[in-house]
């Protein structure tokens, strides 16, 4: 284990971090918001001298990276950063509970969007794009961040990434793992601003585009307003629902779209399921919920908007789904579960590993019938290999016993069955809004300081995919061989 280099990127990203709050004190700066500013620049101040006495102790020439380091600097940095993240929130006085404060930031940079807080117009400008931003760097990834600004990275980087991105398979587009991130990241940009401008276009205030495109682009649901989007225009609602599409798609195709490699992006297995369980889930709902709205062009758009925010993880709500009839709220229920595609910025389980799964299943009833015949799993085209199908059925076998086992331990809170089950799914998915107690008009401030942390961790496990999470909290992994 490379303690050195993996504390020594640690000192790295909390330099990274101090200059990311320069952003929201800049925000508090142009609104006027004197104590907000200097809480900002007090704690980048601080960020910036520790990651830098860090970083000087533990500078070292072996800066080679194995997964287990790739595992412990993203579980230690997506922790360290939240730990971090949370104080100007508490210092500033606009959350001043830290258990709320970490639960928030940590719902920020997951890009779960689930908040405890019951009218977040109260906040102060400079905090409420703190928490907008940290779901647009915890979007792509706060080490792949880092890796596409930090010169000189190990070209073992791949690592860190593969620890990080979700999805069962990880790869570079490009030899250099560094050279990849910086791609991944000037695609997320590019796409960011568009979506700015075509807010904007359509007369929202940029505070409010920057802040809901921030959101989108990170698909984590945080806004300025406490009934989410549905004060916005249906122009803007469109918007938005189209981009939670886009950002939930796998970013590789965006690449190979910009190569011009059009028929592989055609072929894609995942993209297809994708687009296919959004018509399918659309369609079901806007009919099941006509009789609410009485009018189809409303059911269709409501239906088409949260079905876009939940398969993303998204989060954003334009109505009250907890009114839905059982049919639309299982349907939601399910697509909280499957998440968007791997390499994209959503959550859940990913569609890829859903249908590696499916095919899995039929290829075991085949054997069954077939005891002598040969088969395989195809995905993409390609036989998937023995080593990923074992890591897909081990990873959901660990995902459900992890969503078991922290629904166990907050059974104690006096919600309902219905409210600490969603909250439970909501979170290690980091889609946000639940059912009932946690739905779309509720949230989780009156849940205990216990019960939050256990929420945050839940989603931590969830956005880092659960085996970080598990390596870094492993004594093994930090003693000396």
């Amino acid at each position: 284990m490379n303690r050195k280099m993996v504390f020594y990127l640690f000192g790295r990203i909390l330099q990274v971090e101090a200059l990311l709050l320069l952003l929201p004190a800049l925000t508090s700066l142009v609104y006027g918001e004197t104590r907000v500013l200097l809480t900002f620049l007090s704690v980048a101040g601080g960020s910036a001298l520790f990651g830098t006495l860090v970083a000087l102790l533990c500078r070292t020439k072996n800066k080679v990276i194995y997964a287990k380091e790739g595992f412990a600097i993203v579980a230690l940095a997506w922790v360290g950063m939240s730990v971090v993240g949370a104080l100007p929130f508490v210092i500033s006085g606009d959350i001043p509970n830290y258990f709320d404060a970490f639960f928030e930031i940590v719902s920020g940079f997951t890009t779960t969007g689930a908040s405890v807080l019951p009218n977040v117009e109260r906040l102060s400008h400079g905090a409420l794009f703190w928490r907008s931003f940290s779901h647009w760097v915890g979007g792509m990834g706060v080490l792949v961040f880092v890796m596409a600004i930090v010169r000189n990275m190990s070209d073992r980087s791949i690592h860190i990434m593969r620890a990080e991105m979700p999805g069962p398979i990880v790869g570079k587009l490009v030899p250099r793992a560094s050279d990849t991130a910086k791609i991944l990241y000037l695609i997320y940009i590019v796409l960011t601003v568009i979506q700015i401008i075509m807010l904007c276009a359509g007369g929202m205030p940029f505070f409010d585009s920057l802040i809901h495109s921030f959101g989108t682009a990170g698909t984590g649901g945080f806004g300025i307003k406490s009934n989410s989007i549905a004060g916005y225009s249906n122009y803007s609602q469109i918007v938005i629902t189209v981009f939670m599409l886009i950002f939930g798609v796998n970013f590789n195709l965006y690449y190979l779209l910009l190569i011009r490699r059009f028929r592989s992006v055609l072929k894609s297995t995942e993209l297809w399921a994708y687009l296919g369980m959004v018509a399918v889930s659309i369609v079901v709902i806007t009919f099941n919920i006509l009789p609410i709205y009485d009018n189809f062009n409303d059911s269709l758009r409501h239906a088409s908007f949260q079905v876009s925010s939940i398969i993303t993880t998204t989060g954003y709500t334009t109505t009250d789904f907890n009114v839905w009839p059982h049919l639309s709220k299982g349907i939601l229920l399910l697509l909280m579960c499957l998440g968007g595609c791997a390499g994209s910025t959503a959550g859940g389980l990913k569609v890829s590993r859903a249908v590696i799964l499916f095919k899995l299943i039929l290829r075991e009833i085949k054997k069954m019938l077939h005891p002598r015949a040969v088969t395989s799993v195809k995905f993409e085209g390609k036989a998937v290999e023995d080593g990923t199908l074992s890591s897909v059925a081990t990873y959901f076998a660990v995902y459900a016993f992890c969503i078991f086992a922290a629904f166990l331990v907050i059974c104690f809170e006096p919600f309902g069955f219905e409210s600490n089950v969603t909250a439970v799914l909501t979170t290690f998915n980091n889609v946000g809004p639940g059912f009932a107690t946690v739905g779309p008009m509720g949230g989780f401030g009156e849940y205990t300081a216990f019960s939050k942390i256990v929420f945050s961790f839940a989603m931590l496990f969830g956005r880092l995919e659960i085996f970080p999470m598990i390596i870094a909290l492993s004594p093994s992994t930090w003693m000396k061989k």
